[in-house]
Order: structure tokens, then sequence, then C-alpha cells
């Protein structure tokens, strides 16, 4: 599109007010993916992506009046940053693996529900016709990983076998400390064990610090208490922090090899971020259709004598306005322009509804355009308009 066009049709874009139509529709949406291209999305350029835009609207009505259950997007996750870093070599997290595996089954379950209703719904069935969603690697990061994102012992058997002995060495460290405390619980300020720099400590009294030898790690703000190591638990703590190093390495490189199973399938897993993107936005549009009243348009054919027929036609946003704002109530027009006509002139005294007239016209033609309903009585009759222009102003 030429530069001086682009900036015309932005132009008119803002003076129709399409953003805040835009965001009104984002907040239909499920994914946070699916917002964020509602609040960016633009007429396409053919009628032909028009037609599609609204059949899958019209596909999802079918899948909503069915009452199916599982037409939903939960778990389906904005997995943009992973992804990206993922690509550059670096690691997915614990908990963004589980994201990764819950978008999958998110996705397959929506593939499932048009499956089996695929002839009522071709435009969504070309849609996932080539979407993959990885079961396996679905599998395999529920298999390694546990609800909350850490690494599960039945990740590895070495990773089983190095936490094995932290929980001896934990333990030794504890009856150790524990029969301190019961011989000299009289040198500390309370008879707790805890931890400072990953180590554990007894809090001991300032005054008392000979009578439990060992290295001090932290101190009470007043001075009152050390946060003493003692000798006695010293090496149990050395080999603690190696087997530690040790988990965190496992640990490491069982994230590494999930990561490098999700780069494999880079290419696919961003494709079906973008097929549910689609599914999202395909819905977002068919509910925000239906609460608003909308019905479905049909495109009249270039030259054809049909005029354009347009009866209680309401501005989207004065509707929006008087149901979340407590706005006025919305006065319907009815428009009826018959072919050969090219021109209208609209006159009348000011607040006279002229502005908002033209603005629900060209409102209506775009909502059209990108797969909406217009809010209008049945049938909705226009042409598709190669541009739709607004001057409004005194400038």
């Amino acid at each position: 599109m030429p530069d001086a066009l682009l900036a015309i049709t932005e132009e008119t874009l803002t003076l129709l007010e399409w953003p805040r139509l835009c965001h009104h529709l984002a907040t239909f949406t499920q994914t946070p993916l699916g917002a964020v291209a509602a609040h960016n999305i633009l007429p396409p350029p053919t009628i032909a992506a028009s037609q599609t835009l609204l059949a899958q609207t019209q596909a999802v009505e079918h899948i909503e009046n069915s009452l199916e259950p599982n037409w939903h997007f939960k778990g389906i996750a904005d997995l943009t940053e992973p992804l990206e870093r993922a690509s550059l070599g670096g690691l997915i997290s614990g908990k963004e693996l589980l994201a990764i595996a819950s978008t999958l089954a998110g996705v397959r379950r929506l593939r499932r529900v048009i499956e089996e209703r695929e002839a009522a719904v071709p435009s969504l069935q070309a849609l996932v016709a080539d979407v993959r969603t990885f079961p396996e690697l679905e599998q395999e990061i529920y298999r390694c990983l546990e609800e909350d994102g850490t690494v599960a012992e039945r990740a590895s058997p070495k990773l089983g076998e190095i936490r094995l002995k932290l929980k001896g060495l934990r333990e030794q460290i504890q009856q150790k400390l524990t029969r301190m405390i019961q011989r000299q619980g009289n040198a500390l300020q309370e008879t707790v064990i805890t931890q400072r720099s990953d180590r554990f400590v007894l809090p001991v009294k300032a005054a008392c610090k000979d009578q439990i030898p060992g290295i001090v790690h932290d101190s009470s703000a007043s001075g009152n208490t050390l946060y003493i190591e003692p000798q006695a638990i010293v090496e149990l703590g050395n080999r603690l922090r190696q087997s530690r190093r040790q988990e965190q390495t496992e640990e490491e490189r069982i994230l590494r090899h999930l990561s490098d199973q999700v780069v494999a399938v880079l290419a696919e897993t961003e494709a079906l971020l973008a097929i549910a993107t689609q599914l999202d936005l395909a819905t977002a549009r068919c509910r925000y259709s239906l609460w608003l009243g909308g019905n479905p348009p049909r495109f009249i054919a270039p030259g054809s004598s049909q005029p354009i027929t347009l009866r209680q036609l309401r501005h989207p946003l004065l509707y929006w306005q008087q149901q979340h704002q407590d706005g006025g109530s919305v006065v319907p027009i009815s428009l009826t322009i018959t072919p050969p006509t090219k021109v209208i002139a609209i006159t009348g005294p000011n607040t006279g509804g002229k502005t908002v007239t033209l603005k629900t016209l060209g409102l209506m033609a775009l909502m059209a355009k990108v797969g909406l309903y217009v809010p209008a009585k049945d049938p909705v009759e226009i042409p598709w308009f190669d541009q739709v222009l607004a001057d409004i102003g005194d400038e």
C-alpha cells in the first residue's frame, strides 16, 4: 500500500474509533496472544479473506450453540519468550515447559472438537488440518517435572540417587544438631535448627559462642545472637553442598534435554500458537458479535443492482457505553442505498446525529471486513468495500 494511502487509512481508523472497538473485542479473548491480536486487528486486503474470517466466526457460533464443554482455551499460554530463548540456545524453565505441555494439550482438545464436527465447520477444519501437537513431548515433560515445575526424581535414575544421598545427609545433620540442642540448649537463644547461606546453623548466644565452636555464618542486628555451624557438622555440610551441586547439574541436564526437544519442533510449535491465536480470535469475534446482537453480513456482488440494506443498525461503541458505562440508550438507524447512487448528503441541525450515522456506517463496513457480525436486523446486505475512508472534523 502506498505511504500516502496508508496514512489516510490509519487516520480513518482513528477517526472511526476502530482502536476502541478492537479493545472491546479483546475483552472477549481467552489467551494473551489472542488479546494482542484483537488489539491490532486490521481489515484484510481481499474479499476472499473476509469471507474466510466470517466463515470461521459462523463455525464457532455453531460449536458454541452445541454447548460443547471442551471448547475453551484454558492452558494455552504465551510461549513467545521461552521459545525465543530456546532458539538462541537458552534453557527453558520447568514452569515454562509445563506451559508448553498444557498448550499442546489445549490445542489438541480444540482440534478434537473441530474434527468431531468436520463437515459442519470446514473453515476451522482447514485451519487445524496440519496442526501437530506432539503428545510424546507433552508426556515427556509431565514425566520429568512435578506440578510446580521442579524436576521430578523419576526424570533420571541418577537424580533419584543424588536426592536419596541428600536426604541421608540432611537426616545425619538434623540428628547431630538435635543431640547438641539437648545437651547445650542453655547456650542457644532458641532451641531451633535454622539455615544461613545454605548451611545448617544454631542461634547461639554471643556470650556462649565458645561453648559451641564452629563457623559463624551470620549474626542478629543487635549482635546478641550468632548463627553458628557447629564444627561437628561442617564436613557433613560440605558433602551436602557438593551433593546439591550434583543435583543442580543433573536438573539442568534434564531441562536441557527437554529444551532441545522443544527446539527440534520449534517451527511447528510456533505455527500451533498462531493457529490457537486465530481460533481464540474467531471465538472472540463470535461472542462479541452475539453480545452486540449482530447478524452475519452478506456481501453483495460487485455491480449488483441489489440495494445496500441496513435496518435497525446500532453504533457498537455507543451500545458498549450503554451496557458498561450507564450511557444513554442507543437510537438505531436504518439505511437503504439503491444503485447506482454514489453520493449521499446527510443534512440536519447540529447534534442531530449526522456524524454518528457516518461513523456507524464506517464501523459497520470495517466490522464486516474482519469477520464480525453487524449489529443490525437480519438480513445485512452490503458490498465489500475496497477502501473505507473518513474525513471528520473542521480540520
